[in-house]
């Protein structure tokens, strides 16, 4: 890659709205017949593509795509390059050129407006995009590397994108819409962003304004690499360099406002703009209006999202106050200081009492059974001391 020319333009930021996804069709005998050669459990017709807003030029800021496709899709890894396209496209003009028959290719162009999916204005737009059309059965996901022109001193970027067979939506009369439209798109609208891009870079992105339809302008001379005039005093603010965003201003203002070609053929987006249409047309689901309905879906989600916090936080402290009531309520109430100690004394002296008591009964009852025992003993011990004591002093 050459090495980017110029310095960077400081707090300078540079958009260019693009769009990519797939578009699927089942195939069927009437308006999508199966190709020869195709499998027989291919269901679908499908093509990933990667394109400008109103299908305007973007080769001039992104110069290759490289698709990559499920493995078990033949040549899975398919790369995409602008000058070849564009080679292509030259070939097939000089072509009709030289036929001569302006008549059809005026009836061609009458019918892709009429309309825009058929498989001419598909070919139209494969012209300005880069596209892989390919036929199978299953969803899987697609992974989309952009590379950008040289000049911009940009790495490569990568985007993920579902392939959709099937109808989808948030709700069934979304699916309904696609199933019975015939074609299940499933489209992403993106916005590139240049930030402070190198002069040579900046002075591709800001020059070269045109109508759709028409030959782009000459470009004026680059800005090299900053030197010349206007480039002192530290590089800013030179005067080369203010046109070039006092140019970049007067574009994007009139991107602001819709202003452009008019609501004719072309519509009200210029080539190499910023510029994004002020309503939806055929085949162009992205403008203005789109931009308009999804600001209010999201304020309206937002306001929806802080009524259901508010909500929550009064049934927070509604169910807190709850929780304090019945703590409340099932609190015993405590003793005063002091009187737990004394009862407890109290309780220890009544147990002694009692306790002596019983032990002085019980010892009085022992020692009257003891003395009528030893009454008993003592009273029958002289009939037989008598005896033992006759025995005794006979013994002596």
């Amino acid at each position: 890659m050459a090495p980017p020319g110029g310095k960077r333009m400081k707090g300078v930021q540079i958009y260019r709205p693009f769009i990519y996804g797939t578009t699927a069709r089942p195939f069927n005998d009437t308006d999508n017949p199966k190709p020869p050669g195709v499998p027989a459990d291919h269901t679908h017709s499908w093509q990933v593509f990667v394109k400008g807003i109103e299908d305007t030029d973007i080769f001039y800021w992104l110069r290759r795509v490289q698709f990559k496709l499920h493995e078990s899709i033949p040549n899975h890894l398919r790369t995409l390059d602008a000058d070849t396209i564009i080679r292509e496209i030259d070939k097939s003009n000089n072509n009709n050129a030289t036929t001569g028959n302006k008549k059809q290719q005026a009836a061609a162009a009458a019918a892709a407006a009429q309309n825009p999916n058929s498989n001419q204005n598909q070919n139209q737009q494969q012209q300005r995009a880069f596209v892989v059309n390919e036929t199978g059965w299953g969803e899987f996901e697609i992974t989309i590397k952009l590379y950008y022109d040289s000049r911009s001193g940009e790495k490569p970027q990568t985007l993920y994108h579902h392939l959709r067979l099937h109808p989808y939506g948030r709700t069934e009369d979304e699916k309904e819409a696609m199933r019975s439209g015939g074609e299940i798109v499933a489209w992403n609208y993106e916005e590139q962003l240049f930030n402070e891009p190198f002069e040579d870079f900046y002075h591709v992105l800001t020059t070269g304004a045109h109508d759709k339809g028409t030959k782009p302008p000459p470009l004026p001379a680059s800005s090299g690499g900053g030197k010349g005039k206007g480039q002192g005093g530290g590089g800013k603010g030179g005067g080369n360099k203010a046109a070039q965003q006092q140019q970049q201003a007067s574009s994007s203002s009139a991107a602001a406002d819709g202003s452009g070609s008019g609501g004719g053929v072309g519509g009200d987006v210029k080539e190499r703009s910023a510029m994004i249409p002020q309503s939806n047309k055929p085949g162009q689901p992205f403008s203005r209006d789109t931009e308009a309905l999804e600001i209010k879906r999201l304020r309206e989600a937002g306001e929806k999202v802080h009524q259901m916090v508010l909500e929550m936080n009064k049934s927070i402290k509604d169910k807190e106050a709850e929780l304090t009531r019945l703590k409340a309520e099932n609190a015993a109430p405590l003793p005063p200081a002091g009187a737990g100690a004394a009862s407890s004394s109290s309780s220890a002296t009544a147990a002694t009492k009692k306790n002596a008591t019983t032990t002085a009964t019980t010892a009085s009852g022992a020692s009257t059974a003891a003395g009528t025992d030893n009454a008993a003993t003592s009273s029958a011990a002289p009939a037989s001391a008598a005896p033992a004591s006759t025995t005794t002093t006979a013994a002596v």
